[in-house]
């Protein structure tokens, strides 16, 4: 299983990290959720 940047549980973990409720480091290293999640922030950051 694969997730995107659309995934539900992707959006998900994003708004927990933003908002401060989760670190990077919590997120769970299940298939590729962690890379998304981090590709994602890390692009935001930049932006």
């Amino acid at each position: 299983m694969n997730f995107t940047e659309n995934s539900g549980l992707v959006k998900t973990w994003v708004n927990l990290v933003k908002g401060g409720t989760y670190t990077r480091e919590q997120i769970p290293n299940l298939f590729n959720l962690r890379e998304v999640v981090g590709g994602i922030l890390d692009a935001e950051e930049t932006a």
